[in-house]
């Protein structure tokens, strides 16, 4: 009866989208255009790293390499210095900052006065609206020589030049930056969280631990799965702006990661098809991880991933 039901369903849609054709085009068809042109045309761009790439040949006249370029970097003396980095930067960013949005939506469900809930997630969402190059220029400012962190312990110590305070200061930054805003999926989650139940458990004596455990969490689970996935699948994609903004002569051993690198070849140095090369290993890699923590996920959640 059920299985009837849906394919009366599916019937159902498949002749209104006939008879409304022309709205779906209106509305989708721009959306795909764009995403073509910028999306699954470029992706053509990935012969260069089998290629050594000549502007003025183009990809066609280019001559062709094979993996000479791959080799090189997974040969180099510095790729596993660079590996190490990026994934360093990126699982620690993921253990810290991801437990933070969740944290904080179930500490702002605890309010109950509306209007000091949104003074309190006005100031939480403000930093998401600040671009990551002023961000950065906050940190530098503010822990430089003559910075407030440097007048407030009574030192004088440049932090942004010792290779071990680099990755403190790129996660805390960042989650100072993006928690907030992160949280509003897990608020609108908890939205839909039984009031009635709630109530029930105060009545019964539960604690707020058992209130979160019995209540709330049902209710922001499958998110939390989602986002998980979709983060650790992105380990290796960390955007060069904010490592590169930070870096500095003697900071090189801990914030130059992949990106980085990829950013200084292609673009200063104009090794197109090196840098490209390292740009799909980096690539390959997360789908890599993306599948293998879907699959760990599935095994752990009772076969719901993505």
């Amino acid at each position: 009866m059920n299985a009837k039901a849906k394919d009366n369903t599916l019937h159902n849609t498949l002749i209104y989208i006939r008879q409304h054709w022309q709205l779906y085009v209106f509305f989708l068809g721009p959306a795909l255009i764009l995403t073509i042109i910028f999306k699954y045309i470029p992706m053509g761009g990935i012969l260069i790293a089998f290629q050594k790439y000549n502007p003025f040949k183009g990809i066609l006249g280019s001559e062709w390499v094979g993996f000479k370029y791959f080799q090189q970097f997974l040969s180099s003396p510095d790729f596993l210095q660079y590996l190490a980095n990026t994934l360093k930067l990126s699982v620690y960013g993921l253990l810290w900052g991801f437990p933070m949005p969740i944290i904080l939506a179930l500490l702002l469900n605890r309010i109950s006065s509306s209007k000091i809930k949104q003074k309190i997630q006005l100031v939480l969402y403000m930093p998401n609206f600040i671009s990551v190059i002023v961000l950065c220029g906050m940190v530098r400012i503010l822990l430089s020589v003559t910075g407030p962190f440097n007048m407030f312990l009574g030192t004088s110590i440049n932090f942004l030049t010792i290779p071990e305070a680099f990755r403190p200061i790129y996660i805390i930054s960042g989650i100072w930056q993006g928690a907030g805003w992160a949280s509003i999926m897990y608020t609108a989650a908890l939205s839909n969280a039984s009031k009635e139940l709630k109530e029930a458990a105060q009545i019964d004596g539960a604690n707020i631990w058992q209130q979160i455990k019995a209540v709330e969490w049902p209710a922001i689970k499958d998110m939390v799965v989602i986002q998980f996935i979709l983060q650790a699948g992105n380990i290796m994609s960390i955007g060069f702006e904010k490592a590169y903004a930070l870096q500095s002569d003697m900071n090189l051993s801990s914030s130059e990661i992949i990106a980085t690198y990829v950013y200084k070849k292609g673009l200063l140095n104009g090794d197109y098809s090196y840098s490209t090369a390292v740009g799909l290993f980096n690539t390959i890699i997360n789908v890599i991880l993306l599948i293998a923590v879907n699959k760990v996920v599935e095994k752990l959640n009772d076969g719901q991933g993505l």
